[in-house]
């Protein structure tokens, strides 16, 4: 199950609005410092061996299946900050699955048996 705050459901909600016929999409990659990092993306087109999670107000959520292990219980939240007099909008991943994050904050590690279940 995925879990998203009101504001991030907002947010993904609006941003689906003003690009007709998309849809959201997350997966991950390998990448970065730490070793993997979210790819949440807007897409025209459906994967069809993505795994389809409902959200409140019909928010739909397309899943990366072969990440879908690694992505149970993430919880996504939406902010706002004004850092510098420079406004920043992002997503926050918070997931029970990270063994870790590198020092930056935009990558994270995973347990060596998870990984194993990665291909």
């Amino acid at each position: 199950m995925i879990i998203l705050s009101t504001a991030a459901n907002d947010y993904i909600s609006k941003m689906l609005e003003r690009k007709p016929n998309t849809h959201f999409r997350l997966s991950v990659k390998k990448t970065g410092c730490s070793g993997y990092s979210y790819l949440p993306l807007v897409v025209d087109r459906i994967n069809p061996t993505d795994t389809i999670i409902e959200i409140e107000n019909n928010l739909k959520i397309f899943i990366d299946t072969a990440w879908l292990h690694l992505l149970q219980d993430l919880h996504i939240d939406y902010i706002e900050e004004d850092k510098s007099g420079l406004k920043q909008k992002r997503l926050i991943f918070t997931n029970p699955n990270e063994a870790g994050r590198c020092g930056c904050g935009e990558s994270f590690h995973i347990n060596n048996n998870e990984e194993a279940h990665v291909s």
